[in-house]
């Protein structure tokens, strides 16, 4: 698939099965992370690989999280969230290193992370392996940082989830360009 076409047509793909992505296709979606906007080549991100049963472990540190959160939980919520790993045969957690940089700002260094992942959607809908991507409170808990081995500096943003796509993706919406993109008039 040429480039224009996967950015042109990709959409989140959000059911997904076994099996994930294959060598092949890792390498591809992987190396268009490292491609990404990043202002003064600091590469702020690295990337979290969770398969097989590690994705139930994750759902135990996703459980304990959203009790300590102190929200109230019944069995089908405590039982959901156990299961929101198992979602995907892969999920990629985009973590960011912020770092100190008199003309980068943390924010850009996040942004840079976002480019990261918004590459590795287009590339996984090149390469026919169905992804989304998840953010949300448990992102940003701290409990799930820590048990995921985050250093004080670094920060999730944002949960790939990739697979086999269960249907055909959808049609990506044919937005009208010109109602998004204006001239300015400098006067």
């Amino acid at each position: 698939m040429d480039a224009l076409t996967a950015l042109h047509n990709r959409v989140s793909t959000g059911l997904l099965t076994d099996p994930a992505p294959n060598e092949q296709q890792r390498r591809n979606i992987f190396r268009a992370a490292l491609r990404a906007a990043d202002h003064g080549c600091l590469r702020p991100w690295r990337f979290l690989l969770i398969e097989g049963e590690a994705r139930e472990r994750l759902g135990e540190i996703f459980l304990r999280a959203a009790e300590g959160a102190g929200d109230g939980m019944d069995e089908a919520q405590r039982a959901r969230t156990l299961a929101m790993p198992l979602r995907a045969p892969l999920i990629v957690v985009a973590v960011t290193r912020l770092q100190e940089h008199p003309k980068v700002p943390h924010l850009e260094q996040r942004m840079s992370t976002a480019a990261a992942v918004q590459a590795m959607l287009t590339a996984a809908y090149a390469e026919g392996v169905g992804a989304y991507w998840r953010t949300g409170a448990l992102a940003y808990n701290p409990i799930v940082a820590k048990e995921l081995g985050l250093a004080e500096n670094e920060r999730i943003d944002g949960f790939l989830y990739c697979g086999t796509p269960v249907k055909p993706p959808r049609p990506a919406p044919q937005l009208a360009v010109e109602e998004y993109f204006f001239n300015w008039d400098a006067s």
